[in-house]
């Protein structure tokens, strides 16, 4: 798969907030700039408008007030978003998920085949194309969606919490894979996630968010080598770098 075309995103952030009809307050005067390549976790309480932040980044949702700003050299940034839940095609096997967004393109059969059994053998399922969605593990599943995002070479890529329903096992192996293609890669890359040490394994940098209205408590940058193996997980500088993450979001410092 050749690498990204583009420079990869920056992003700017300037005292976002968010109030939907209802009068709730979700998030409330976020201030942060991201650099472009950057891998960046974020946590909080349930509720504290993790979601809401991807959605604005992403464009799918607006501020109230404040801004957002993506800073590259393209007017449209190619934006891939992978969910919680895989959302793949029912009736399409693993082959025609993945190609789904160059298709929507216009792009040639032969060249979308091609870059769809080029990502499927990168995140390990070059095997299972002619398989259906119905036939896969719920790992294998959000192995398809994401190399349905990674197919168009993403600029920015915003995952909310894409393994949050996994078993433990699989999940660190996901951790794997994506650190791993986004260590190939560099894409901005902003993952949302309940767990420190998911978000230590996989980010150089952490923004832990208050209980609603969402605030930013702490903006850590993680210390830990650039290159990472399911080792890692017991060393104790790894353990070091999720007490911290774990102190604040029990509103403590450390």
């Amino acid at each position: 798969m050749p690498g990204i075309s583009h420079p990869a995103v920056g992003i700017s952030a300037s005292q976002v907030q968010k109030i939907f009809a209802n009068g709730t307050q979700a998030i409330s005067s976020l201030n942060f700039s991201i650099n472009p390549g950057e891998f960046v976790s974020i946590l909080g309480p349930s509720g504290c408008g993790k979601s809401t932040l991807l959605r604005i980044i992403a464009g799918l949702d607006r501020p109230t007030s404040g801004e957002v700003q993506l800073k590259n050299d393209s007017n449209s940034p190619a934006i891939s978003y992978v969910f919680q839940d895989a959302h793949l095609l029912p009736w399409r096997n693993v082959l025609r998920n993945t190609e789904l967004p160059l298709e929507l393109r216009g792009s040639a059969k032969a060249d979308r085949r091609s870059r769809a059994m080029e990502i499927l053998n990168q995140v390990g399922l070059g095997d299972f194309a002619a398989a259906y969605p119905s036939e896969l593990s719920g790992g294998m599943r959000m192995r398809v969606s994401l190399a349905r995002a990674l197919i168009t070479e993403p600029q920015l890529l915003l995952l909310d919490e894409p393994f949050a329903a996994l078993d433990e096992i699989t999940r660190q192996k996901l951790d794997e894979l994506l650190r791993d293609l986004w260590h190939r890669r560099r894409m901005t890359t902003i993952f949302v996630t309940h767990s420190t040490a998911e978000a230590v394994f996989l980010a150089n940098r952490a923004i832990v968010m208050t209980a609603r209205p969402g605030k930013i408590s702490l903006d850590h940058t993680i210390t830990l080598p650039d290159e990472r193996s399911s080792q890692l997980r017991a060393s104790a500088e790894f353990a070091e770098q999720t007490g911290v993450l774990y102190a604040a979001l029990e509103g403590k410092s450390r």
